[in-house]
């Protein structure tokens, strides 16, 4: 599915999607590391409207950073591993019915979330950067005045970090959605574009020919697994799987795969 297919589906897919998972499952009933080793199974929701963090491969199964991250876990606890498809209204029901064991769903730490479910350290970010060829000498923002164009969906997460940081005189250019701001970039009529590095994943995929790279880190958000609040234990132990995994270079891979470049360090965890 090409880049501008995949944002106008998402939202229709996802429910039906999502719909058609939750008249199948059964509850799960997990809350330890301990419990989950003895049901030899742990149950994670993914999203599956989302690529290149959550999507489908070629059977229409889900796969992905997050599903990638997921079998990392299972296999860290000596279980089998179940996926099951949710969708953005439905992530939080699904863990807090028991319908999952956790979340490793592109969820982004907020002060609001935290008060309905218990989140991990960060295991991945959706970051935006200031995306331009690789050709292209851009090092500090000052230097963004030397693009002939840089386009931006107006109003957006990355219409804002840009302008927070763009000195006077650089050619910023912003258009009405999204996929007009990429298009902009793909026809020639800007050089350079904020977006997040999903969108760079898929720009990479569909039009290498563009040869981009990031210039600059304009904002981070980061990702958790989630679980219930009660589940302190399990938390905990994920929380040591993610260092584990990001000292021995296997979250790298895996950034890599679906994004193709090396991960850079994890961000911080949140304090509210």
């Amino acid at each position: 599915m090409s880049l501008f297919k995949s944002i106008c589906r998402r939202g229709l897919g996802a429910l039906v999607f999502g719909g058609l998972a939750a008249a199948s499952l059964a509850p799960a009933q997990a809350a330890t590391p301990e419990e989950i080793k003895a049901k030899g199974k742990i149950t994670v929701g993914v999203m599956t409207d989302f690529p290149p963090f959550g999507g489908t491969d070629a059977q229409q199964q889900p796969a992905g950073y997050d599903a990638d991250v997921a079998k990392l876990l299972a296999k860290a606890l000596g279980v089998q591993l179940e996926l099951v498809p949710v969708t953005g209204p439905n992530r939080i029901p699904y863990l807090l019915t028991n319908k999952i064991d956790a979340l490793i769903a592109t969820f982004g730490i907020t002060a609001e979330r935290s008060k309905q479910v218990l989140f991990s350290n960060p295991y991945s970010a959706i970051t935006i950067y200031l995306l331009a060829p690789k050709s292209a000498a851009v090092k500090a923002p000052e230097d963004m005045k030397s693009l002939s164009g840089i386009s931006v969906a107006r109003a957006s997460t990355q219409d804002t970090a840009l302008t927070a940081v763009a000195p006077a005189g650089t050619p910023l250019k912003r258009y009405d959605d999204d996929a007009t701001a990429l298009q902009a970039l793909i026809s020639g009529q800007v050089q350079a574009i904020g977006a997040s590095n999903v969108v760079l994943a898929q720009l990479t995929k569909d039009y290498p020919q563009l040869n981009l790279e990031p210039k600059l880190t304009l904002r981070e958000q980061a990702n958790g697994i989630a679980f219930r609040k009660s589940d302190t234990a399990l938390a905990e132990y994920v929380n040591k799987f993610i260092a584990d995994i990001e000292k021995s270079g296997d979250l790298s891979k895996i950034n890599q795969a679906w994004f193709g470049i090396p991960l850079t360090k994890l961000p911080p965890m949140p304090q509210f």
